[in-house]
């Protein structure tokens, strides 16, 4: 196993730069994943470690050891990729021996290495098959087989579920988590869905336009995001953000005026903020309640989703770019919700996210547990 270290990594191509001064540590037997929208760079940071890619500045090591002008080799690295890329002419044995094979490993080695791999990954029964005989989650399993025969240090995953159906994603999330638990080796993981980042990470790098924005562990980005983009990214569904006037302010608490004049109460440390300041207020669907007197802003339902074990209703409220998304438990919701309706929605103070006008968090006082 090892740990992988960036600093001041960047990456551009002629006057575009992709990575800018990313600072970075993986440790050592940590599953990291990576995420962030389309385009932010962080498939094209996972290639640097990788060395597919070289870097423009900045020094990258691999267990203790500066891996800037190594080939991908010799970096004791391995990659799975999107795509499943198997041999369809060979059997997964030898899908699975091909790079052992060329690296002219003793047949004996080769043969336990693969059976090993295979008795992980629970195919040993499907060894002699070729790749058109097997489902996707199968031929995922032989490109996954293939990187661990290699034995590497680090492995590298590129959106490795992406190709395949729903059902078939959350089953395979359960296999890289085991994977995980009996190799014990440093995995790191990209991925667009924010699901499979929550479930399967150790600690979460959330990437856009090329920079950090917030490194965490799944709890600590979904409780205390740093800005608004984070706030925005992790959760589903994702938290509502309402536009807000700063009406009084204390290291307590901040009161928010919103567009349609109803005045809420945060739980946050708004002492460097000053009234008059634009605000975003957010708040999680799922911490919203029916009823309530006081911190409480009226809506109306524009539509209502029952999905049995949660019911969502979206509604209509000034100052949102979006329907206010609203989520609850049960059958109970649907019943007491309904197309049309108008609302009386309790935002507790203890569940309010402040950002101010840059998009910053402010510092929340109480803990997200007492809102359950």
């Amino acid at each position: 196993m090892a740990d992988v270290k960036l600093q001041g990594v960047s990456k551009a191509y002629g006057a575009t730069r992709i990575l800018h001064g990313i600072d970075l540590e993986i440790r050592d037997g940590e599953f990291m994943v990576f995420v962030g929208p389309s385009g932010c760079g962080k498939s094209t940071l996972l290639r640097t470690i990788a060395g597919l890619e070289d870097i423009t500045g900045g020094e990258m090591r691999i267990g203790g050891a500066l891996v800037n002008e190594v080939p991908p080799a010799e970096r004791g690295i391995a990659m799975v990729f999107q795509s499943y890329a198997l041999y369809p002419h060979m059997n997964l044995y030898d899908n699975m021996a091909f790079g052992l094979k060329l690296a002219k490993v003793p047949p004996a080695e080769i043969d336990a290495a693969v059976r090993h791999a295979a008795r992980i990954l629970h195919i040993e029964h499907l060894l002699e098959r070729k790749p058109k005989d097997l489902s996707g989650g199968q031929r995922q399993r032989v490109a996954i087989g293939r990187a661990i025969v290699r034995k590497p240090e680090v492995f590298l995953f590129d959106e490795p579920l992406s190709n395949l159906d729903a059902a078939l994603r959350v089953r395979m999330r359960y296999e890289f988590a085991k994977l995980h638990e009996d190799l014990k080796t440093t995995m790191v993981y990209v991925t667009h869905d924010q699901v499979e980042a929550m479930t399967l990470a150790d600690r979460i790098v959330v990437l856009q336009a090329g920079r950090i924005e917030q490194v965490g562990t799944p709890l600590e980005l979904y409780e205390h995001p740093a800005n608004l983009f984070v706030a925005g990214f992790i959760g589903s569904p994702k938290m509502n953000f309402i536009e807000a006037e700063l009406a009084e302010a204390s290291a307590q608490q901040a009161l928010l005026r919103l567009r349609d004049g109803t005045l809420l109460r945060a739980c946050v440390d708004a002492s460097r903020a000053q009234v008059g300041d634009k605000l975003t207020l957010g708040v999680r669907p799922e911490h919203i309640r029916l009823g309530g007197e006081a911190n409480t802003v009226r809506s109306s339902v524009s539509f209502v989703e029952c999905l049995g074990s949660a019911t969502f209703a979206y509604c209509s409220f000034p100052g949102t770019d979006e329907p206010l998304t609203c989520q609850f438990e049960g059958r109970n919701g649907h019943d007491r919700v309904r197309s049309g309706d108008a609302l009386q929605l309790l935002i507790p103070a203890e569940a309010a996210y402040v950002f101010d006008a840059q998009g910053q968090a402010m510092r929340r006082l109480a803990a997200p547990e007492l809102v359950a």
